[in-house]
């Protein structure tokens, strides 16, 4: 016993500083790339080729995009570009609000907007959510998961994951959903009480990723509720912790403006996001 509190003291406080200060990210990871079309050879679609789900657009002219709610951030686009044109960086603030607000331009973040003054109210201090996945491979729900964890702590916000949709406010969805899934997804749905936030987590829930035109997807959570739109798209495949985090506090209004947290650099004012 002895052994483990000296272990347990010589560790210290394991939890990121994040939101109020930086948070730590492994030199492996890949976050919001940066594209300076001025740099695209006309013609060039070797990024456009490589890319697995097509998610890069206008490849070769000044409408150059990356549409992050496709990008699998595997990087090929990057190593296949010879004028430079795409480089990832270390922005881990990649949800949005809209499908739309998902596709990248340039290297000026669209943020998260928080939701309206009556739904921050109701969920703003207390969040339960209920996980689906719906034919996803474990990478995303390995993720949500990790939130948890004492690394992240996702409860220290008053946000939780719950075993029943009826506890919940919430349905985050993880996976492509495959036609064996829809029914379950939906039910889980219908279970959970009004008012309630539907959630997409990864590439696969947001557009089917790499099963995109599958005939037993229906190509992520986008339209597989009849009538209910995503309240927040978090890309990745899959989205680091932080990047869940961020995305679900800016939901909440818990996070707001533009700074850019990342360990080593303290707080850094980002570009003005649009």
């Amino acid at each position: 016993m002895i052994s483990i509190l000296r272990t347990r003291l010589r560790l210290g406080s394991q939890t990121i500083a994040y939101p109020d200060g930086p948070a730590r990210f492994p030199e492996r990871f890949r976050g919001r790339p940066a594209l300076d079309a001025a740099r695209c050879k006309a013609g060039c679609a070797e990024c456009a080729a490589v890319c697995p789900t097509e998610a890069v657009g206008g490849a070769g002219t000044s409408d150059l995009s990356i549409d992050l709610g496709r990008c699998l951030f595997c990087g090929l686009c990057q190593e296949a570009c010879p004028e430079g044109a795409i480089a990832f960086g270390r922005d881990y603030r990649l949800a949005a609000r809209t499908r739309e607000e998902l596709v990248a331009r340039g290297d000026v973040p669209l943020l998260a907007q928080a939701l309206g003054a009556e739904m921050q109210r109701v969920f703003g201090r207390s969040l339960k959510l209920r996980q689906v996945s719906a034919a996803g491979c474990n990478g995303c729900e390995a993720e949500l998961n990790a939130t948890g964890n004492v690394q992240f702590d996702l409860g220290r916000f008053g946000v939780q994951f719950v075993a029943s949709p009826r506890h919940a406010d919430g349905v985050v969805v993880t996976g492509p959903v495959s036609e064996n899934m829809l029914t379950g997804l939906r039910k889980t749905w219908e279970a959970t009480p009004a008012p309630r936030l539907l959630i997409a987590v990864g590439a696969c829930a947001i557009s089917g990723g790499p099963f995109a035109g599958s005939p037993v997807c229906r190509d992520g959570a986008v339209g597989a509720i009849d009538g209910v739109p995503v309240d927040l798209f978090i890309p990745g495949c899959p989205p680091h912790p932080v990047t869940i985090l961020d995305g679900l506090l800016r939901l909440l209004g818990r996070v707001q403006g533009n700074d850019l947290r990342l360990t080593g650099t303290g707080i850094v004012a980002a570009e003005p996001a649009r």
